[in-house]
C-alpha cells in the first residue's frame, strides 16, 4: 500500500505503538491527544504474564495474551536500534505463590488450567524458593514459577517510543520508515466523512501533563495543530486524514460522528498502584534488589504482585474497583500494603513514594474491541483492554495496523481479529467464538 496520512486518537501505550507501527510501514502519521500517557498507561505495572494473570472463566483472553507476549522481543529490537531512551523491559520471570495451605490449593488449580493449555508452570517448593528468593516471607506456602513471564517500564516504554516517533531514523536500519510523527495537543470531539477522506474535529489545548523527570516526556509542547490541513473553527480547529485509529480508551462514547455508529459498552474499571524504593541499608553488598523475580502472590484469597524495577524501586499492586472511586481507595492501599509486608516483610521499610488510581476501559467480556467501523471502513477502533493493555498492546497495535493498510491477515490473526469484533455485543451479532492457539502463522 502506497504512503497514506493515518491519524491516532489517543496517545496511551495502544495508540503509541499503533503509531509506531504505522511510522515504520512508511506512513505519515499524526497523534492527536490531550496527553501522552497520563491515562491507564501511567498507572500499569507493566507485566508481561499471560501465564500468571490467567483467570477463571477468561478463556478467551489465553490466546490473545500468548500471541502477544510473542510480540514484545520484536518491539524492544526495533526500539533499542531507533532510540537510546531506556524501555524498562527486562526477562526476569515470574514466581506464584500462596501465604497458606488454601492459598497454595488454589494456586494448583490454576496450574492446572495453565498447563491444559500448553502454558509453563515449574512447581516450587518451599525451600527452592528459599534458596532462589530468600528475602521473601519464610511462612510462605510455596508455588509455582512461570519463567517465560516478563515485565516491562510502561513509563519508559511510552518514553521511547514517543522519541522514536518524533526523530529521524536511519535509513539503513529503518529503510521503509515514514517521516517523524506530527503531535496535535488536543481532544477529538467527533469524526465525520469528507469524501474520501475524514475530518476531525479537535478541541486545542488541553490539560498540561504533571512533570515526569527522566522517567518519560512528551514529545513537544504543541497546543495547536500541526500541519498545513488544519483550519480554525472557532475554539475548535480540524485536520484530516485519509484513515483514524479510535484509541481513545473510555472517552470513546465522546467522539461523536462516525463512532456513533459503534457505540461500546465500556465500563471503567479502577486500580490502585504503589511505588516504593529502597531505603540505605536495605541490601547487602552485591544485592541489586530484595527479590530478582516479579512475585504475584494470593495472599488468604487476595491477589498482590510485587514488581522490581532496575533502579531499586517496587511496584505493587494492583487493586480492582468498580466503585466509581476515581481517586485512591484508603482501604486498597491499606491491603496492598498488609498483603505485600506479608510477603515481602521488607516492603515495611521501604520508602513509600507514589500512590496511583486510574480506570482502565474495560468490556463486558473482558476481550478488548479492535476492528473497523461499519460503514466507515477507514476508521478503526482499539479500545477496552482493562487490565491486560500493557501486555496485548504491540498484538493490537500490529493488527490495527494492518486494518489501516488493507494488508492482508493470515488465518491465525483473522481469527484473533474476529475474537475482539467490536460488534459483537449488538443484536444482530452472533456470539464470538473462542480463538485457537493454533493456526497458521501472520
Amino acid at each position: 500500500m502506497n504512503s497514506v496520512h493515518i491519524a491516532v486518537v489517543g496517545a496511551g501505550i495502544v495508540g503509541v505503538q499503533t503509531a509506531w507501527q504505522l511510522r515504520r510501514r512508511g506512513h505519515r502519521v499524526v497523534v492527536v491527544s490531550p496527553d501522552v500517557g497520563e491515562g491507564a498507561s501511567w498507572a500499569a505495572a507493566g507485566m508481561l504474564a499471560p501465564v500468571s494473570e490467567v483467570q477463571f472463566g477468561q478463556e478467551r483472553l489465553y490466546p490473545l495474551m500468548m500471541r502477544a507476549r510473542e510480540e514484545y522481543p520484536a518491539l524492544i529490537e526495533d526500539l533499542e536500534r531507533a532510540t537510546t531512551r531506556p524501555h524498562g523491559y527486562r526477562e526476569n520471570g515470574m514466581v506464584l505463590l500462596g501465604w497458606d495451605a488454601a492459598d497454595r490449593r488454589a494456586l494448583d488449580d490454576r496450574a492446572a488450567v495453565q498447563r491444559g493449555h500448553g502454558m509453563e508452570v515449574r512447581e516450587l517448593t518451599g525451600r527452592g524458593l528459599r534458596r532462589a528468593e530468600p528475602a521473601l516471607n519464610p511462612r510462605l506456602a510455596g508455588g509455582y514459577a512461570a519463567p517465560e513471564d516478563q515485565q516491562v517500564d510502561p513509563r519508559l516504554l511510552i518514553g521511547a517510543l514517543t522519541d522514536a516517533l518524533g526523530r529521524e531514523l536511519d535509513p539503513a536500519a529503518f529503510p521503509e520508515a515514514g517521516p517523524p510523527a506530527e503531535w496535535v495537543r488536543g481532544k477529538v470531539t467527533r469524526i465525520d466523512a469528507e469524501g474520501e477522506r475524514w475530518r476531525l474535529t479537535v478541541s486545542a489545548g488541553g490539560d498540561e501533563p504533571p512533570p515526569r523527570g527522566d522517567e518519560s516526556s512528551p514529545p513537544g509542547d504543541e497546543s495547536t495543530l500541526a500541519g498545513d490541513e488544519s483550519s480554525p473553527t472557532g475554539d475548535d480547529s480540524s485536520l484530516t486524514a485519509d484513515r483514524v485509529l479510535v484509541a481513545a480508551g473510555l472517552s470513546h462514547g465522546e467522539i461523536a460522528g462516525v463512532t456513533e455508529r459503534l457505540p461500546l459498552d465500556l465500563r471503567p474499571v479502577h486500580g490502585d498502584v504503589l511505588r516504593l524504593r529502597l531505603t540505605p541499608g536495605q541490601l547487602l553488598p552485591g544485592e541489586a534488589h530484595l527479590i530478582g523475580a516479579t512475585v504475584r502472590a494470593t495472599v488468604r484469597g487476595r491477589q498482590v504482585y510485587l514488581v522490581p524495577r532496575e533502579d531499586g524501586g517496587l511496584v505493587v499492586g494492583a487493586s480492582v474497583r468498580e466503585d466509581g472511586l476515581a481517586g485512591v481507595s484508603a482501604g486498597g492501599v491499606q491491603e496492598l500494603l498488609d498483603d505485600a509486608v506479608a510477603v515481602l516483610p521488607a516492603v515495611k521499610d521501604m520508602e513509600l513514594v507514589e500512590m496511583t488510581a486510574r480506570a482502565r476501559p474495560g468490556t463486558p467480556d473482558d476481550v478488548p474491541c479492535l476492528g473497523r467501523v461499519p460503514g466507515a471502513e477507514g476508521v478503526v477502533v482499539s479500545t477496552g483492554y482493562s487490565r491486560h493493555g500493557i501486555l496485548l498492546a504491540p498484538l493490537g497495535a500490529r493488527l490495527a495496523a494492518e486494518l489501516l493498510t488493507d494488508h492482508p491477515l493470515g488465518d491465525r490473526d483473522a481469527a484473533l481479529l474476529a475474537g475482539m469484533d467490536p460488534a459483537r455485543f449488538t443484536s444482530a451479532q452472533a456470539a464470538p467464538s473462542t480463538p485457537s492457539l493454533e493456526g497458521a502463522p501472520a
